[in-house]
């Protein structure tokens, strides 16, 4: 057996091929940082390297340290963390920065997959619920505490691989409505809103009266939910209003439009959109885009990537790199699925999700169907803590992968 057999390429093609893509991109809007980001590159496929080589067994054996490493990483942002851009959740060593909350995601998803991996587990049981619970909330509740609501967001990611694992869809459910419910209150009266939950929930309960058990339970956890949601949509406006300016801003640019706040949070979707329509079916050229080449949006080599893409390569350019990423992200999945070890499964299953949700609230937020919340496009923008961590989990999950394919079990 040629030691190849196992390497899944049309997976490590992808990666490199959003990696070149990304450094160009890079490069277009700043010479200096596409260089950079290309050392990034080679730092990352250097680590790669050494985690193909490793045991595949060493990241179930560490991820406890791992875990615990991770938080503590997180924890140490209060004392000794850099306040950029308004949020302090980096570490600055001299001209280099490092942001822990990346690998603390890689922590998280080792140790979830460690112990949902364990004999012992069982989402039905109390205590296995509330394990996972608190190894996917211990680290989100440093992150709230930052604040950094768009990784925390990004933690939601695990409850998707928690679902694959038997989590009650209701879970899903119960957070879309409570989600739905905060959205419309932003922009229809709360009383409104109130009226309307009480109706449609007199319909349902209409509807199905003869098939439910009317017992008290039954009753206060009706009557109890309906409170909430009401209670959710009169409290929604004094949540708002108790936000930071630059945060309510971001939320309000989806309702009243970014023209709205053009000189404050406004400016950069309003630039982005300019950018990634101009671009029109096939783009500008590389190096051509004007709002590119004029750096009128700021963070474009972050946050902002795509409007780069979106002005210099056009639709198609920007259409096929979204195919790119579906392909890579569905790859993942359909990989994670033929595991024949829990571990890697659960691994693979927290690990593409965490790339879908950065996927789709970066490319959300530079559209404007999401607010801006400081979400990197994995792989694409600019940053050698996003590169590496995205990287690191992309090699420790194709190294499962191949020890999993060459595995007699």
């Amino acid at each position: 057996m040629k030691w190849t057999e196992g390497i899944d390429k049309l997976g490590i093609g992808l990666y490199i091929l959003l990696c070149i893509f990304a450094i160009a991109n890079i490069y277009s809007v700043d010479e200096g940082l596409g260089k950079k980001q290309l050392i990034f590159f080679g730092i990352s496929l250097f680590v790669g390297v050494i985690i193909f080589f490793s045991r595949s067994k060493f990241f179930e054996n560490m991820s406890g340290i791992i875990y615990i490493g991770g938080v503590l990483l997180l924890i140490g942002l209060f004392p000794f963390g850099k306040e950029i851009l308004g949020q302090k959740n980096w570490y600055k060593f001299g001209s280099f920065t490092m942001q822990p909350v990346e690998f603390a995601k890689i922590g998280v998803a080792l140790m979830l997959a460690n112990y949902v991996s364990g004999s012992e587990f069982n989402l039905k049981n109390r205590k296995s619920l509330l394990t996972t619970l608190a190894i996917v909330g211990i680290p989100a509740v440093v992150v709230l505490a930052i604040p950094d609501v768009g990784s925390l967001l990004v933690f939601t990611a695990f409850f998707i691989a928690l679902y694959r694992e038997g989590l009650s869809g209701w879970l899903f459910g119960i957070g879309f409505l409570f989600a739905s419910v905060f959205l419309i209150s932003l922009a229809v009266n709360p009383l409104y809103v109130a009226i309307a939950i009480v109706i449609i929930a007199a319909i349902l309960i209409f509807l199905n009266f003869y098939k439910m058990s009317w017992d008290v339970i039954t009753i206060s956890s009706i009557a109890g939910s309906i409170i909430l949601l009401c209670g959710l949509a009169f409290a929604t406006p004094f949540v708002l209003e108790k936000m930071p300016k630059h945060q309510r801003e971001r939320i309000e640019v989806l309702y009243k439009g970014e023209k709205a706040f053009r000189d404050t949070s406004g400016y950069n979707l309003l630039y982005s959109k300019t950018a990634i329509g101009s671009g029109g079916m096939w783009g500008k050229g590389y190096r051509e885009g004007s709002v590119t080449q004029g750096k009128f949006v700021p963070e474009q080599e972050t946050d902002y990537i795509f409007c780069t893409v979106g002005e210099e390569w056009g639709f198609v350019g920007s259409a096929i790199l979204v195919l790119f990423y579906m392909v890579f992200i569905g790859r993942i999945y359909y990989l994670a699925e033929q595991q024949k070890s829990s571990f890697n499964r659960v691994f693979g299953y927290s690990f593409a999700s965490i790339l879908l949700m950065h996927f789709s609230i970066n490319l959300g937020m530079v559209m404007g169907l999401f607010p801006t919340v400081g979400i990197p496009l994995p792989y694409f923008s600019y940053g050698g803590s996003s590169l590496l961590a995205f990287s690191m989990m992309t090699f420790i999950f194709f190294k499962l992968n191949y020890a999993d394919k060459n595995s007699l079990v």
